[in-house]
Parts: C-alpha cells; sequence; structure tokens
C-alpha cells in the first residue's frame, strides 16, 4: 500500500534516507483525480527508478479567477487506491499553506512572494489563452522538485507544451533530474484522457475526440509530403484540420439534442524545442502540432508529433 505523506519534514526526513541508501527516485506529479494516463507514468517510473513518490496537489497558482478551481475533481481516497495498485511507494499530499507560506491569490496583480517564469516558452499556444497558467505550473514544479529531489520526473505528452517549460526549468535552474515524456494514453475513441473529461455531458463527450481526428488529418498530410519526399506547407495541415473541424460543427448545427457550442480556441504547429511556429516541414526538421477545443465550458487539449517521438524528445 502507498505510503502517505503530508507535510514537508516528513517528506524530507524520507529523502535523507533515500540519499543514504543511494536510491534513483522518480517524482510523479499530479492534481489528483487521477486516470490512466497518470497511472501509465507511474509505472513507468517503477520501471525506471528504485522508488516512486506521486504527488497530488491541486495548485491554485495556475488557476484564473474565472477557473475551475473550487470544483476541481478531488478524490483522494480512490487516489490512493489506486497508486497502491500500481505500487506506487509514496504519495505526497501537502496543503496550500505548506507550498505557499506566504499565501496566493488568483489574480496575479495581487500576488506576494516568490514565484517562477519560464520566458519566452510560456505565452504563445496555451498560454494565448491562459496567460497566468505556466507561471503556476514552473512555480509548483520548482517546489516539489526541491522538496522531493527526483532523479527523474515524469510527465505526459499531452500536456507537450508543459513539458517543454518543464525541461527549460530543469536546464536553468540547474536541478540534476531527467525528464522523462510519457505517451498519451487514450480512450478508445481516441480522446486523450483528462480529469477534466469527467466534466463533458454525453453529448459533448461524443464531440470531444473530434480535436484529436482534427489532428491526425493534419498529420496525414505531414506524413504523405515526408514519404513523397517533398515539403509541405502549415497551411497544408492547417486546412485538412479545420476540415474536420468543420464538419463537426455542421454536424452539430444539425442535432436538434445539442444544446451547446463548441470553438476551436487554437491550433498550433511549432519548433518541439523553442515553441516557434514553423511554416515548411519536411523530413529534417519536426513539430509539435497542438490545439484546444472548448466543448461546452471544458477545455480539450492535445497534440501529436509531427516527425517527433515524444519518447526521445527530452533527450
Amino acid at each position: 500500500m502507498s505510503q502517505l505523506i503530508k507535510t514537508p519534514v516528513e517528506l524530507r526526513q524520507l529523502r535523507n534516507v533515500l540519499f543514504r541508501n543511494a536510491r534513483t527516485v522518480g517524482f510523479v506529479p499530479t492534481m489528483g483525480a487521477l486516470h490512466d494516463g497518470h497511472l501509465a507514468l507511474v509505472s513507468l517510473a517503477k520501471k525506471q527508478c528504485d522508488v516512486v513518490i506521486c504527488s497530488i496537489f491541486v495548485n491554485p497558482a495556475q488557476f484564473a479567477p474565472t477557473e475551475d478551481l473550487s470544483r476541481y475533481p478531488r478524490t483522494l481516497d480512490s487516489d490512493m487506491s489506486l497508486l497502491s495498485s500500481k505500487s506506487c511507494d509514496y504519495v505526497f499530499v501537502p496543503s496550500v499553506e505548506d507550498m505557499y507560506p506566504a499565501g496566493v491569490v488568483l489574480d496575479v496583480s495581487q500576488q506576494f512572494g516568490t514565484f517562477v517564469e519560464v520566458k519566452g516558452l510560456s505565452h504563445q499556444m496555451e498560454g494565448s489563452i491562459r496567460p497566468h497558467f505556466f507561471r503556476g505550473v514552473a512555480t509548483v514544479v520548482s517546489k516539489l522538485f526541491n522538496l522531493i529531489q527526483p532523479t527523474h520526473a515524469y510527465f505526459g505528452q499531452k500536456d507537450a507544451q508543459q513539458s517543454v517549460v518543464v525541461r527549460s526549468l530543469i536546464r536553468d535552474l540547474c536541478f540534476p533530474i531527467e525528464l522523462v515524456v510519457g505517451e498519451t494514453v487514450r480512450e478508445s475513441d481516441g480522446l486523450a484522457m483528462s480529469s477534466r473529461n469527467r466534466y463533458l455531458e454525453p453529448k459533448q463527450r461524443e464531440i470531444a475526440p473530434l480535436l484529436y481526428r482534427a489532428l491526425c488529418a493534419g498529420q496525414s498530410v505531414y506524413q504523405n509530403a515526408v514519404e513523397k519526399g517533398i515539403q509541405v506547407h502549415r497551411d497544408d495541415i492547417l486546412h485538412a484540420s479545420h476540415s474536420v473541424i468543420s464538419d463537426g460543427q455542421k454536424l452539430l448545427k444539425e442535432d436538434k439534442e445539442a444544446d451547446f457550442v463548441f470553438d476551436l480556441e487554437y491550433l498550433s504547429i511549432a519548433d518541439p524545442y523553442y515553441l516557434k511556429e514553423v511554416d515548411v516541414l519536411d523530413k529534417n526538421n519536426s513539430a509539435i502540432f497542438s490545439g484546444a477545443l472548448k466543448v461546452g465550458k471544458t477545455r480539450i487539449i492535445d497534440n501529436v508529433g509531427l516527425g517527433l517521438r515524444f519518447a526521445k524528445y527530452p533527450q
């Protein structure tokens, strides 16, 4: 059974023992409401490390005042059972007070204390919709890295931009940590697993995989060009994806039972290291093809690689 740790003092005591015994430590950060995507990261960490520590912390600093902090699902009992089933060794569940001793409010302009920003990688893609988000992520990840001091950290491909931000954070702040990116785990219809999927109503759930299908349509355009040995322009990739979204919108309008709308927030074809938009692709370069779809009130994010293997990307 996984051992629950609630305070930084307990965690430091454990870490000192692991240091003395020269144990490798795999760390899987989560906000709880676990699903098979999280558990796949735990299993990967178990294969590669002596000890696995998972954190469960709903981080206030990555929520805007208008977002879903208060209703974000909190399912600690079931999360502990799931982690125990995967033989996760320890689960760190800190309080907000321990993580933010100076306090934390959701309005960035009113915050007090120490926060971390990764410049140049946080304003585009997801950052264009949620400008506060990666500041909160970088801050809490830095705190957790400092507390847990893992040798390996495990993040999911679904949050590709987050992995790029964390990779830069590890390099620039000299954390002696190897970043491992696990493949996206999907439902049978292609929808990337996410804790927020439980917000979706039945009709919305039917629409939700549309983003992945749109990304795959663009990916096919890229792959066909590479197989022919020719270049492909971003407009051709985006056109294929937009066509899938447009067809979905037409079908939704014809569905008399649907009482919601969905909007494509963005599509991005970005360099995997600097997140700059790429105009032309061929077999010699690669990109992260990502997007966000808002279905009712729920945001769906996803991505696929264009000439990119995420398992090799951190190296």
